[in-house]
């Protein structure tokens, strides 16, 4: 059975200024999602889900839907404010999408193999897909994971702070914690992570979660108990989000499941603000050059 790739696109891009992840950043108009499609149809990917926003549903499938036809199988499915589970109704003045982890909840339904998670903003390298893949087709129980791990140092971006899952592990690069810190920030004598008034100094080669990850389809079934517990808890906060990591963590300290750390030295490359735009250019048109990938990837 070949494993799913589940693509989180439903971000409005507030601090890029627009929808990044229909923006042109290849030199025949690709997106960057295009390239880990690319990588992921390779790999041996045997389907393709987006997550995404009903509101921008139909430009969405027109930028992609002739791209991949013939490609790779495509199933569109939608992360709304009112997608919630039986009894829980939005609470009035939520803008706020609910997370990562109601953004995978909402493909519970079209996926029922072996699946990894990727961001649509996010350059992962060919390695990541391989390795999620080969691992995917090794598992042989419905509670091994992995995720692939980068290097703190090589994710951070130049105009502002980032969040990233910041992982433990132990000798056998198993992943012991992750915790999720929303304000990184690299400085001329180190990196540091942001707790109000308080900051603290983070190594820079500790492997981090970029959101991409490799789940058996088992996984729905904590996400949607966990989401449920979510919403009791902080459903009614305006501004509280439920990420899929947590969960991981959760089930992790519950010795529920266990969690491969893929290390990767790759060079990670994203558009979190407009400024890092012309770096990705810059990067993506260096592998071209360099034949990792064709000027045309759908020609």
């Amino acid at each position: 059975m070949k494993p799913t790739l589940l693509i989180l696109a439903a971000g409005m891009g507030s601090r890029y200024g627009g929808l990044k992840q229909l923006d042109a950043f290849g030199p025949s108009g690709e997106t960057i999602l295009e390239y880990s499609i690319y990588d992921a149809i390779r790999a041996g990917f045997g389907k393709v889900v987006f997550v995404i926003r009903k509101s921008f549903s139909e430009e969405f499938k027109t930028k992609f839907a002739s791209k991949l036809e013939g490609k790779i199988e495509v199933e569109y499915v939608y992360q709304e404010l009112d997608n919630l589970p039986e009894g829980f109704s939005l609470p009035e003045g939520r803008v706020k999408p609910w997370g990562t982890g109601h953004a995978v909840l909402v493909a519970k339904d079209v996926i029922k193999e072996p699946f990894a998670i990727i961001n649509a903003d996010d350059f992962y390298g060919k390695d990541a897909f391989v390795e999620l893949s080969q691992y995917l087709s090794s598992c042989t129980k419905q509670s091994e994971y992995c995720m692939v791990g980068y290097h703190l140092h090589k994710t951070l971006s130049d105009f502002g702070s980032v969040s990233r899952g910041v992982c433990k592990t132990d000798d056998n690069d198993m992943l012991v914690e992750i915790t999720e810190r929303t304000k990184i920030v690299g400085e001329e004598d180190g990196i540091y992570y942001y707790e109000g008034d308080e900051k603290t100094a983070l190594d820079p080669k500790t492997a981090v979660s970029m959101n991409c990850w490799a789940f058996m389809p088992g996984f729905f079934d904590y996400l949607q108990a966990g989401f449920v517990s979510f919403l009791e808890n902080a459903g009614s906060e305006m501004k509280s989000e439920y990420f899929f990591p947590f969960e991981v963590s959760d089930q992790l300290k519950n010795n529920n499941i266990t969690v491969k750390v893929l290390d990767s030295d790759a060079d990670w490359f994203g558009v979190t603000y407009p400024d890092d735009k012309p770096d990705v250019l810059s990067k993506l048109n260096g592998l071209i050059q360099r034949g990792d990938y064709p000027e045309n990837l759908w020609a």
